[in-house]
């Protein structure tokens, strides 16, 4: 069965099926997989990489994703190219010489999903092709919140324009006259801190993603909720204080437009100091 995923961002390995040149492989980043590795096997001047040009078919075999933006993938995909000199990943055994390539990225993406920061992240792991697949090792296996899923995906664009004006639809008024009544408090309040939430601070909120549930929260009181006492900056999940489901952090970050940037202010830590760096990418 084909999964639709909206606002997708994944980091995916390619494996090489050319006798001159099997067993090589090549990590990127897309917003797109099926598009991508169309553009791998046509060549460099179809948006390949140079990298992949004129050697191929590739198969894309394994994709990470759920990251919820462009920069934490990027971010993702330097370190899995780089692990040698990836502050937090250096410390890992280097490849061994009767080690297979396929071999030592899978054994560096296992040591990834468990290492902050992307361990707190709501990623699933996809094997696109299953005769490919590895399992992980017992010392090495994916954080419980991110699920280990087969078979084929299709990226479903969002129409932001359309969702946008869908929205001022629905709120009876067009945009100057949200301005203009943007202090006008909204009837309901902050299910965490009990205060009234505003349409100005309707882009730091966040809502319950089941349909039945009304729930809604500033993003930095549900986090607080979520993480109970952690000293850690980002949850992973918890329970809607209204209806008491699951929610993973991840999956209401990606279903609230607008709100990343929100996220990655308050985030900003991780570049610090961290040794990582970003380079030009042959990705799209």
């Amino acid at each position: 069965m084909v999964q639709e995923v909206e606002a997708f961002y994944g980091v995916y390995l390619l494996y090489n099926l050319n006798p001159k040149y099997k067993g090589r492989v090549y990590i990127g980043k897309t917003t797109d997989p099926n598009r991508r590795i169309h553009q791998h096997n046509t060549g460099a001047k179809a948006g390949g990489a140079w990298r992949t040009d004129g050697k191929g078919p590739w198969e894309m075999v394994l994709i990470i994703h759920g990251f919820p933006e462009a920069v934490s993938a990027l971010r993702f995909e330097w370190a899995w190219q780089h692990p040698k000199i990836s502050r937090r990943l250096r410390h890992l055994p280097g490849k061994r010489k009767t080690e297979k390539q396929y071999d030592f990225h899978f054994r560096i993406v296992s040591q990834m999903l468990r290492t902050a920061p992307w361990n707190r992240l709501s990623l699933t792991i996809r094997w696109l092709k299953q005769e490919f697949r590895q399992d992980f090792s017992p010392n090495a296996l994916p954080p419980i919140h991110m699920p280990v899923e087969y078979g084929p995906i299709v990226c479903k664009k969002v129409d932001l324009k359309k969702k946008k004006h869908k929205k001022g639809k629905d709120e009876g008024s067009d945009e100057s006259s949200q301005l203009e009544n943007a202090d006008i408090e909204l009837q309901k309040s902050c299910a965490i801190c009990s205060k009234w939430i505003t349409l100005k601070e309707q882009d730091i909120t966040l809502s319950c993603l089941y349909p039945v549930c009304h729930m809604v929260a500033h993003i930095i009181c549900l986090a607080k909720k979520f993480l109970m006492g952690d000293d850690h900056l980002i949850p992973i999940e918890g329970n809607c204080p209204w209806c008491s489901q699951t929610l993973l952090w991840g999956e209401l970050i990606r279903h609230k437009q607008g709100c990343h940037t929100n996220l990655t202010e308050q985030t900003e830590e991780f570049d610090k100091g961290s040794g990582d760096y970003l380079e030009e990418s042959e990705t799209d």
